[in-house]
C-alpha cells in the first residue's frame, strides 16, 4: 500500500462561499488556515445570491421585530435564541463585510448625508436589507476572495472533493474527536489527507438532490453527508426551500426568474394558454411563493406536463425591457423574446433549511468539527427560512466559529499521523453509465416523489429506491477509484436518504413540508432530529 501524501495545518475549512471565507479571514491572524474548494473559487451558491442580507440599521427598526418577524416566517419551528442570537450580531457583522470592502449600496438621507439603502423583502416588517443592486452575494463572494488571496495564512486549494473526515473511530480510538479528512485532487485523480487541529464544514446545501434546481452544480449536500456518515446528528432535512420560477430551457439551466416579474403583471398559464393562479388563490400570481409553487407543481402532475408558462407578454415592450433587462436579453441569447411569447417555467429547489446540527459557535457532536452557513442547522431557520437571512447566518456562525477556535488554539494538540488511503483492491471503473444512470433516476424520483408536494405512499415508495440505490452505489464505491460524480452520488444518495426519513416522521403539513395525508399542522411541534444508529 503506497503512502498517501499528508498535509498538516493548524484550520481546515470545507468550502469556499461567505460562511467558509468569513472563517477563514477571522482566523488567519492567529494561524495557518488551509480552504479546499471543490471546483473554481467563485463557483458556490454565495455567488448567486441576488438579494442582501437582513441587519437592523434603521432607527424605527429593532433587532426585536427582526427576530419576531424570523420567527413568524419560519412556522413555529425556529430556535428563539438561535434567532435572537443571530439578529443581535447582524449588525456588528455587516460592519465587518463593509470594512473588508463590500460595495453595498447608497443613498442620500433627507438631510444630504450619505447612509446605506435599506430594502424590504417579504416576511420583514421594516426596511433592513443591505445590498449591493440585485447582486449582493457577488459582491460579497468577489470582495472575500481578493482579501484571502492577499492573506499570507491563508493557503487555498482548488479542484478538491473532501471525501470523509478520520475521526477517533477510523483510528480505534474510543473518543469522539474528528483529526482531519481524506480528499481528492483532480488535477492528480489522486487521494491526499489533510491533517488538522480544527476542521470546518461550510460545503452549502444539498438542492442538487432535485432535479430542478436554482443551485450551481456544487450543491450535493456533501458536507451533511460527510458529518452524518462520521456520527453527527442532522435535524429538519424535510424542509427545502422552492423558488417558484425557474427557467425551462436545456441550454439555461438554473436560471431564475425573479418574482418582480408576476409583481408586475405576468401571469401564470397551462401549455393551453388558459390561467391557473385564481383557482388556488385569491392573490392569484401574488401568492406567497409556497402556495405559487405547489400550484405549478399540482398542475404540472395532473397534466404530465413538462412546464407551465409565465407571460407577460400583453404588457409594452419597451416597459419589459426597461424593468427586466437581465432576463429579456439572458432569454433572448437562446431565442427567447419575452415582449412576445411566454417564458416556460419549473418550480426549483433553492435552499436546506435543515443540516447538521451545531450550537451558537457552530460546534457539531464531534470534538474539533465544526459547520457553518447551509450545511449547518442552527435553529435559525424552522420551517421556512426568511429572504436575506442566509448570508447573515453565513457570517454571523463563521465569526462565532472563529471565536471559539481561537480561544482553544493554545490546548490543541498536534494533528497525529492518520491512516493511509487503501485503494489496493479497486479498479478504474468500466461503467460510468451506472453513474450517470443513478444520478438521473435519484433526482427525479425525488422530484416526483419527496418534492413540494408529498404523500406518504410517494414516500415510501422513495425509500425503498433510494435503498436499492445506496447498495448499488455503495458496492460501486468499493470496487472502483473515485471520481467527482461518484462522490457526489454517494453523498446526493446518502442526502435524499436523510430527507426522505425526515418526512415520514412529519405526520403533519408546516411551513416546506405539505403532505397530502396531514394537511393541517400540530401543536407544539419539534425540530425531526435524526441519530446514527
Amino acid at each position: 500500500m503506497t503512502n498517501t501524501p499528508q498535509l498538516t495545518t493548524d484550520v481546515v475549512i470545507v468550502g469556499s462561499g461567505a460562511a467558509g471565507l468569513t472563517l477563514a479571514l477571522t482566523l488567519a491572524n492567529h494561524c495557518h488556515v488551509t480552504v479546499l474548494s471543490k471546483g473554481p473559487l467563485t463557483e458556490g451558491s454565495t455567488m448567486y445570491a441576488q438579494g442582501g442580507i437582513a441587519a437592523v440599521f434603521d432607527k424605527e427598526d429593532s433587532i426585536e421585530s427582526h427576530v419576531e418577524d424570523t420567527l413568524a416566517a419560519g412556522g413555529g419551528l425556529c430556535d428563539r435564541d438561535a434567532v435572537h442570537y443571530t439578529a443581535s450580531n447582524a449588525k456588528t457583522c455587516m460592519k465587518w463585510l463593509i470594512e473588508q470592502g463590500v460595495p453595498f449600496d447608497m443613498d442620500k438621507s433627507a438631510l444630504g448625508k450619505e447612509r446605506y439603502h435599506l430594502t424590504r423583502e417579504g416576511g420583514h416588517s421594516h426596511r433592513r436589507i443591505l445590498h449591493a443592486a440585485d447582486a449582493t452575494g457577488k459582491a460579497v463572494q468577489t470582495t472575500l476572495i481578493d482579501r484571502v488571496k492577499q492573506h499570507k495564512n491563508i493557503q487555498l486549494l482548488e479542484r478538491y472533493n473532501a471525501i470523509d473526515l478520520i475521526t477517533d473511530e477510523k483510528l480505534g480510538h474510543s473518543g469522539k474527536r474528528c483529526h482531519g479528512l481524506y480528499v481528492w485532487n483532480r488535477a492528480t485523480e489522486q487521494v491526499e489527507i489533510i491533517n488538522a487541529r480544527f476542521i470546518s464544514l461550510a460545503t452549502g446545501g444539498a438542492s442538487k438532490v432535485y432535479l430542478y434546481t436554482s443551485n450551481p452544480d456544487v450543491s450535493s449536500g456533501d458536507g451533511i453527508a460527510m458529518a452524518w456518515r462520521a456520527g453527527c446528528r442532522v435535524a429538519n432535512m424535510e424542509f427545502n426551500q422552492f423558488h417558484p420560477t425557474s427557467l425551462y430551457h436545456p441550454e439555461l439551466q438554473n436560471f431564475l426568474i425573479t418574482e418582480a416579474m408576476r409583481g408586475e403583471g405576468a401571469y401564470l398559464k397551462r401549455p393551453d394558454g388558459s390561467r391557473f393562479m385564481p383557482d388556488f388563490d385569491e392573490r392569484a400570481e401574488l401568492a406567497p411563493r409556497d402556495v405559487v409553487a405547489r400550484a405549478i407543481d399540482y398542475e404540472m402532475k395532473r397534466l404530465g406536463a413538462n412546464c407551465v408558462y409565465l407571460d407577460i407578454s400583453h404588457k409594452d415592450k419597451n416597459f419589459i425591457i426597461d424593468h427586466f433587462p437581465t432576463i429579456y436579453a439572458k432569454c433572448l441569447s437562446v431565442g427567447l423574446d419575452i415582449t412576445k411569447e411566454p417564458i416556460p417555467v419549473v418550480p426549483a429547489a433553492h435552499y436546506t433549511c435543515g443540516g447538521v446540527m451545531t450550537d451558537f459557535n457552530g460546534k457539531t457532536d464531534l470534538d474539533n468539527l465544526y459547520a457553518i452557513g447551509e450545511v449547518a442547522y442552527t435553529g435559525l431557520h424552522g420551517a421556512n427560512r426568511m429572504a436575506s437571512n442566509s448570508l447573515l447566518e453565513c457570517i454571523v456562525f463563521a465569526q462565532a466559529a472563529a471565536k471559539d477556535i481561537i480561544a482553544q488554539l493554545a490546548q490543541s494538540h498536534t494533528p497525529e499521523t492518520l491512516p493511509n488511503w487503501d485503494e489496493s483492491r479497486v479498479t478504474n471503473s468500466d461503467e460510468e453509465i451506472v453513474i450517470t444512470h443513478n444520478w438521473h433516476e435519484l433526482r427525479l424520483f425525488m422530484w416526483d416523489y419527496v418534492g413540494i408536494v408529498r404523500t406518504t405512499k410517494r414516500l415510501e415508495r422513495a425509500l425503498r429506491r433510494v435503498e436499492l440505490l445506496q447498495q448499488e452505489i455503495d458496492e460501486y464505491y468499493t470496487n472502483f477509484r473515485v471520481s467527482n460524480n461518484l462522490l457526489e452520488l454517494r453523498n446526493l444518495v446518502q442526502v435524499s436518504e436523510l430527507i426522505i426519513r425526515s418526512a415520514l416522521e412529519r405526520k403533519e403539513s408546516r411551513g416546506l413540508h405539505y403532505t397530502l395525508d396531514y394537511p393541517e399542522p400540530k401543536a407544539n411541534p419539534k425540530p425531526t432530529v435524526l441519530h446514527k444508529h
